[in-house]
Formats: structure tokens, sequence, C-alpha cells
């Protein structure tokens, strides 16, 4: 536990120990996120190689965070009793096994088992956020869980990126001619293997340099906080007994379902309307990833002490409603352009629809967490953010089944359009319940 002396804080009590202890938490929740990217553009074209549909597709990548959710608390308890290195040691190891089981997959039930494997260990994400905890002073301790943040961002950007490098045909070229026969290499496999080196690689480095914060401890159910016992599906339910954060919790919800919908069926949807394999895609959704990051990274910010948070919302909600309702029928715009070099008019299209689209998203989801601090009392702020973000954890859940089954079942554009109208509730709300630079209107 943390030291009240900040010049303890660090686990060795230096500041070069902090700093080192700090670069490899960032380094081990932006490595499992890298894994997670990479298979972004890979896993819905490696589930129908098993011959699995839109629906089942969903489930898959539902599952990752289906699990991520449930035991995210469960690993966290487990840090606070045995300390935190083990924990996020086992959770790389497991990364390890969950990713070189993609790879060797054989069937769709295996693919199934090593994404839950990869979710469970994903569920780490407390357990690091625990550990800047440990090694922050209270002053400092903002900026060390935005780099937990910002570990999560870079994932995502570079991890499709390098998922469209590995599958492409060049690169599976050489590593065919360079590896061991018995090693299976395809677009699928190889970018599965990349993700368990890069994670094997992680904790060899956090074995040898990461020490631990926390002495182990055994704690009785009475010692247990009553706030650590109620299940965080409670704690959502209780949270909506104040009007302005239950709005922002159920915006926050919409928000993140209507984005989880439609990255699911995206790499379905650009293979059988733009005949993209996991290469293009990995490089568009990179694109889309880039331009979240700009957009979270330097704009809003300029723009809120500007504009405020409410109107920043409104315009990203606004974005959102028209690029994800009209995505669907870019090939059909596009059809009506000329090509501009190697560019087609549909992916011209398509491009130009992303970046407001992931502009509006970036807005939206940075305006609206902004909110729910300002709803918070200065001693529940903790307790609100985690209640976003299980909302937001329960949405990526559902929103790919749904998704799935919506574009398998009637028709490939409706998860796309009906994720574009879940923006009108998310305004109303906006448009009710907060004045203007985003400060609630107080409850009667």
């Amino acid at each position: 536990m943390a030291s009240e002396d900040s010049s303890d804080d660090s686990p060795d009590g230096s500041d070069e120990g902090f700093n080192k202890a700090l670069a490899t938490v960032f380094a081990i929740v932006f490595v499992d996120l890298l894994g997670f990217g990479i298979l972004i553009p890979i896993i819905p074209l490696y589930a129908e190689h098993f011959g699995a549909n839109e629906f089942v597709v969903g489930l898959l990548l539902a599952s990752y965070s289906l699990m991520q959710f449930l035991f995210a608390p469960v690993l966290g308890r487990l840090s606070d009793e045995r300390g935190r290195r083990p924990i996020l040691l086992l959770s790389l190891f497991g990364s390890v096994v969950a990713w070189t089981l993609f790879g060797v997959a054989d069937s769709l039930l295996f693919l199934f088992a090593a994404r839950i494997l990869a979710g469970v260990m994903g569920g780490n994400i407390a357990t690091a956020q625990a550990y800047v905890a440990d090694i922050t002073p209270p002053e400092d301790r903002a900026k060390g869980l935005g780099l937990i943040g910002a570990a999560f961002g870079l994932g995502f950007v570079f991890g499709p990126a390098l998922g469209g490098i590995f599958s492409s045909d060049a690169v599976l070229s050489f590593a065919r001619t360079s590896l061991p026969a018995f090693v299976p290499i395809t677009q699928f496999s190889l970018p599965s293997f990349v993700a368990a080196v890069i994670c094997g690689v992680n904790l060899v480095v956090a074995a040898v340099v990461l020490p631990e914060t926390r002495e182990r401890q055994e704690e009785s159910d009475d010692e247990t906080p009553s706030h650590d016992r109620e299940s965080r599906l409670k704690r959502l339910a209780r949270a909506f007994s104040n009007p302005e954060l239950a709005g922002l919790i159920a915006s926050f919800f919409l928000l993140s379902l209507a984005f989880s919908s439609m990255e699911s069926m995206f790499v379905l949807f650009t293979d059988q309307q733009y005949g993209f394999g996991p290469e293009m895609n990995g490089f568009v959704l990179a694109y889309v990833g880039v331009v979240i990051a700009i957009v979270q990274g330097g704009l809003v910010g300029r723009l809120t002490k500007r504009y405020g948070e409410r109107t920043l919302a409104l315009v990203g909600v606004g974005l959102e409603l028209v690029t994800l309702s009209s995505l669907p029928f870019s090939p059909v715009i596009g059809s009506y352009l000329p090509s501009i070099g190697p560019i087609s008019g549909g992916l011209f299209v398509l491009l130009f629809i992303l970046m407001p689209l992931a502009a509006g998203n970036g807005f939206a989801n940075v305006s609206l967490t902004t909110l729910v601090s300002k709803s918070a009392t200065e001693d529940t702020q903790g307790g609100a953010f985690g209640l976003t973000q299980s909302a937001g954890s329960i949405a990526r859940a559902v929103g790919p089944i749904v998704a799935g089954a919506l574009y398998a079942a009637v028709a490939y554009w409706l998860p796309f359009v009906l994720g574009g109208l879940l923006m009108l509730p998310i305004g109303y709300v906006l448009l009710t319940t907060f004045q203007a630079k985003g400060r609630p209107i107080a409850a009667d």
C-alpha cells in the first residue's frame, strides 16, 4: 500500500524505481490491448473460415468483453489479497496461452475457448489501476491513471495496423520460408502468434523489473468493505436514483452499444461489400484509431474550454447519428463517383465517412465522461467512473450479439442505422438535463 510520504510512493523509494514500475505497468496494459487490437481485423473472418454466421461472430466477439467484465473485479480482489505482481504476471502468462491457442485453433469451439481465456486474462485492468494507485501520491494519481487510458488508446491504434501487416501476402510468404514447417502459418494464425510473442516478451520483462507494491494479506468477509462486496450490477442499479447521473450512465451505455455494434460487423461489411481482407481492414481500422487519438489527445481539451462539454457532446452524437446511418450505404454512394488513382469511389466515401464518425465518438466519449465527473461529488468520483465503465463493458458484450443477429437475420445495414438512431435519446438527455457548459440542472 502506498505510503503517506510521497518520497516512498515508489516501490524502492526512488524516482527511478517509480518511473520503471509505472512504465512497466503502462507496457503491460498497452501490450494487452495491442494483442487485442491485432486480432480485430482477423477474428470475424477467422470465425467465418470455420462456418460461423454473423450472429456467431457477434457471440465470439462479445465473449471477450463479457469475461473481462466478470473477472476484472475478481482479479482486482485477488491482487488485494495476494499482491499485484503475481496477478499481473499470471494474466500475461494466460494471454500468451490464449493467443497461442487462437493461432492453432482447428474449430470454432477452439476459437471460443481461446477468446474466453483471453477475456478472463484481460480483466487485469483493475489490478493495473490498483498498482498505479499504490505507487503514486494522490496529487499524481490522475496523471498515472491517465497513462493507463493512453495505453488503451495506443493499443487500439497500433494493434489493427500490425494485424494488417502480419496478414499481408509479403509477410506471410517470408514467415513460411523462415519458420519451421510444423508452425501453421495462415493470414489468421500469424497475427495470433505475433500477439502471443509480444505478450511473452512483456511477461519476461515484467518478471524481471516489476516490483511488488502490496504485502500479501488475507481478509475475512467481515473486514471487506461493503462497497467491495456489492456487485457492480447492484451499484449500477442504485446509481439510477440520481437523475443526472442515471441519464449520463444510460447515454454512455448507448454510445458504447452503438460503436461496439458497428465495430463488430465492420470487418464483415467491408469483406462482403468491398472485398477487403484482414490486411486492408487492419489499415482502415488503424486510420479510425488515429483519428480518435488525435481528437481525444488534442482537440477535445481546447474545444471544451471554448464551447463546454454539453455542446461538444451534442456535436459528437450528431456526427455519429449521420455517419453511422450512412456508413452501410457508402458503396452505393461511391458507385456514382470516379476513382482517384488507386482509391475507388466507394473507398473514398468510406474513408470520408469514417473520419467524422471517429471524431464524433471521440468528442462524445470524453465529454460524457467529463459530465459524469461534474455530476458526482469529490468523494464519489471513482465510483461514478467505475459505473460508466461497467455500463460500457456491458454494452460491448451485448452490442456484437445484437448486431450479429440483426445482420444475419434481417439486413446488413440495420445494425449501423440503428446504432445511429441510438444517438437520439443521448441528445435528448443532453438537451433536457444539462445547461450550457455542461452544468447539471439541480434536482428538485
